[in-house]
């Protein structure tokens, strides 16, 4: 019998992976099933940027890139990074990799045994398992319905021991679709220098927002080069099966996280780094197009879900995740089971996001319009009869 390493049997298998696997098999198996679980865009990538990864198979691109990126994609990165987000980068302070491994590269180039890294509450699924795969603990800061979803400066100023390194920022968020403003990033900006902190920054649903302002903490004075900032191509451009993305940090945390890369993935796929140049610098009304659906369909599943006596929806400013409130009288988890069972709908437990997400469930609006009425139709006719 094999013997697995106890950094591996300490984690559990995304729940939000494990969902659309068995949504999938359901689908397969022939049932009709409304998911409202999945996070990825239901829009087609757009047109110039799979012509560009057409055009760069036909030249031959397929054999292995630098391990940092082309120059090509890092120089265009850096300089969406300077106009759009005010972050002081060039093209040596940028990574290309794919997607969230950028964030596992991050964890294992700054964590180790005895490191604590503050996490938000709820949180997206795999920054608690990539925190124990680098050896470290996992601390989570309540960032809940009555924080409006957003960790604040008081609550992290509470959880910073001597033991902490790295706090992790995702805004807008995942469940919830919160914006973090810009006086609570300045607060946490603060302490992260009075307390020598690395800051993770997840800014993946940065261009799919409707309030409020987005904040790229690297942007602040004297946090450039104590934040690493993570983005990609995913959300923004539809590109969620390229696996494109990249990490913008200081030279000395680069090169280590360079390091990592190198003896993993090596580099990111060479014709999809083509695409990526495309998309950042070709015609960007396909993104705007699936912004104004996406604010459409916001305010519509909010306006469903108000219609749910028992049920409390805060509104999201950004991501396409509606992350209501339900009062019933069972778990989230038991709850997205019965709405999967008895009413073929797809959700994920807001348990699954952190303590702080029982009694929520996660509702994703990248789907048709038609599917988010019928979904939480049905959903409303389930809590009703508990």
């Amino acid at each position: 019998m094999a013997r697995f390493a106890t950094r591996v049997t300490s984690i559990e298998s995304s729940p939000t992976v494990r969902l659309g696997n068995l949504v999938a098999e359901m689908r397969a198996r022939g049932e009709e099933v409304l998911s409202l679980s999945v996070g990825e865009p239901d829009f087609p990538t757009p047109a110039h940027i799979v012509q560009a990864a057409k055009e760069a198979l036909d030249a031959g691109l397929t054999k292995y890139t630098p391990s940092l990126g082309i120059r090509e994609l890092r120089e265009a990165v850096a300089r969406k990074s300077k106009e759009e987000n005010g972050i002081p980068a060039t093209a040596d302070d940028v990574l290309v990799s794919p997607t969230k491994h950028t964030l596992y590269l991050a964890c294992m180039a700054l964590l180790e045994s005895g490191d604590e890294a503050i996490l938000p509450d709820p949180g997206w699924v795999s920054y608690e398992p990539m925190v124990r795969l680098a050896g470290a603990t996992p601390v989570a800061v309540r960032a809940a319905d009555d924080e409006g979803f957003v960790p604040t400066p008081d609550a992290v100023a509470e959880a910073i021991t001597p033991k902490t390194k790295v706090l992790v920022l995702n805004s807008p968020s995942n469940p919830a679709g919160s914006v973090i403003p810009r006086r609570t990033m300045e607060g946490l900006a603060d302490l992260a220098r009075d307390h020598d902190l690395v800051v993770v920054s997840d800014e993946i649903y940065e261009r799919i927002l409707y309030d409020g302002e987005h904040v790229s903490p690297a942007a602040l004075d004297g946090m450039f080069d104590r934040t690493v900032t993570v983005n990609g191509f995913s959300k923004t451009y539809s590109m969620t099966g390229w696996r494109l993305g990249w990490a913008v940090a200081p030279k000395p945390i680069l090169r280590e996280m360079g390091k990592v890369q190198e003896h993993t993935v090596t580099c990111a796929t060479s014709f999809a780094q083509k695409a990526g140049v495309a998309a950042l610098q070709g015609p960007q009304e396909p993104v705007e197009a699936m912004v104004r659906e996406f604010r459409a369909r916001r305010d519509l599943i909010c306006a469903e879900l108000s219609k749910i006596d028992r049920a409390d929806c805060f509104r999201p400013g950004g991501a396409f995740y509606a992350f209501p409130r339900l009062d019933v009288p069972t778990d989230s988890a038991t709850l997205s089971e019965r709405l999967l069972k008895e009413a073929k709908v797809a959700v994920t437990p807001g348990r699954a996001f952190g303590a702080a997400g029982e009694g929520h469930l996660r509702l994703s609006y990248a789907a048709s319009r038609e599917t988010i009425v019928e979904a939480v139709r049905r959903l409303g006719e389930l809590v009703a009869g508990m």
